[in-house]
């Protein structure tokens, strides 16, 4: 199952993305679908994640500012960034989970977009 995400690129203070990850390949379904982010010299964190069934978990950091959702027709999920700070500034991952058309299971990952918040 390989990942696609898009919608990266440079913002000012205060202003907004909006981040796709379409999921493609053998999928029969998909029970988590997230997004991680890593800046220059850190770690990479989670952000936010979407569990089948609607439970979602954000990082106290984007709470308030970000929304995630999940289109399961598309098998694609969405990361709404609003309020962009300087510190979002990072690599943002996509990341899912399920079991495919085979019904072994899987996880993958995203290429990575870049956001940069700057002005």
């Amino acid at each position: 199952v390989q990942l696609q995400a898009s919608g990266g690129g440079l913002v000012q203070p205060g202003g907004s993305l909006r981040l796709s990850c379409a999921a493609s390949g053998s999928v029969f379904s998909i029970r988590d679908m997230g997004w991680y982010r890593q800046a220059p010299g850190k770690q990479r964190e989670l952000v936010a994640v979407i569990i089948s069934g609607g439970r979602i978990n954000y990082a106290d950091s984007v709470k308030g500012r970000f929304t995630i959702s999940r289109d399961d027709a598309k098998n694609t999920v969405y990361l709404q960034m609003n309020s962009l700070k300087p510190e979002d500034t990072a690599v943002y991952y996509c990341t899912a989970a399920g079991t495919t058309a085979w019904g072994k299971g899987f996880g993958s990952w995203g290429q990575g977009t870049q956001v940069t918040v700057s002005s």
